[in-house]
């Protein structure tokens, strides 16, 4: 079975889809298959790595159309350029009311025997407070919440571990919070440094999983469709996500 890990936050703007890309080109180069799904309308996975879904492209909100779509997601699979590495893609004009009233949907689609041969599946969740992200949460074993250090995104962090606990006691006994990764942080900055010690302080210290510093070329490689680690190997983004994801393996392993 596929470890299943969900990128989320409460506030939007948080580099959640920076981290769901970058993290999952760091588990396909160090030899895994890894899936990684799109549950964010905004469809930008698919920039990230450089991917134009054609018409009529399968999407994961197919699946919360009709219960009859949940045999479909192994066929909105999309090879990206890094390989071990897939996308299933986001679809922009998927309304979230429409969504079925079931948490479920998700876990049961992800029980697709072409979906279990992969090693890891990353899923990059909306920031609003619906059906779409009680299903990440339902489907994962692992939540990691990247935050930027501004007030409102600390409290988007509270408001997520509000969610994460309450769908851990009803829904998914199985959860259980992987860590928190500050990002574009600036060491320099008061407010950066409040913000990440506030977050410490209510989560733990030991749950902090490095830290992505401010770094342009994070920016330059999403516009140009590549991973960090193909775009600027040498850049310090590229090392400080290289950090995240060998403490996120520790924490794995553990």
């Amino acid at each position: 079975m596929p470890t299943i890990i969900v990128i989320a936050n409460r506030k939007g703007g948080t580099g959640k889809t920076t981290t769901a890309v970058n993290l999952a080109a760091e588990f396909a180069a160090s030899g895994e298959r890894v899936l990684l799904i799109d549950l964010d309308t905004q469809n930008h996975c698919a920039l990230g790595l450089g991917l134009t879904p054609g018409k009529g492209q399968l999407t994961v909100h197919h699946l919360f159309r009709e219960p009859a779509a949940e045999d479909l997601l192994a066929a909105a699979i999309l090879p990206s350029a890094c390989e071990r590495l897939d996308l299933i893609p986001a679809d922009p004009d998927f309304q979230h009311d429409a969504a079925l009233n079931d948490d479920q949907v998700l876990s049961r689609a992800l029980a697709n025997p072409v979906i279990n041969g992969y090693d890891r599946i990353l899923i990059d969740s909306p920031p609003s407070l619906d059906r779409l992200l009680l299903n990440a949460l339902t489907a994962a074993r692992w939540a990691l919440i990247p935050f930027v250090p501004h007030p409102l995104s600390g409290e988007g962090v509270r408001q997520l571990a509000r969610v994460f606990f309450r769908v851990a006691m009803r829904s998914n006994a199985n959860l259980r919070l992987l860590g928190l990764l500050p990002v574009m942080i600036d060491s320099r900055i008061g407010q950066h440094r409040r913000v990440q010690d506030q977050v410490i302080s209510q989560f733990g210290q030991e749950r902090l999983l490095g830290c992505i510093r401010s770094d342009i070329k994070l920016a330059e490689s999403f516009a140009a469709g590549r991973p960090i680690r193909d775009y600027a190997p040498h850049s310090r983004g590229n090392q400080d996500y290289h950090t995240a994801f060998a403490n996120l393996c520790a924490r794995l392993r553990g």
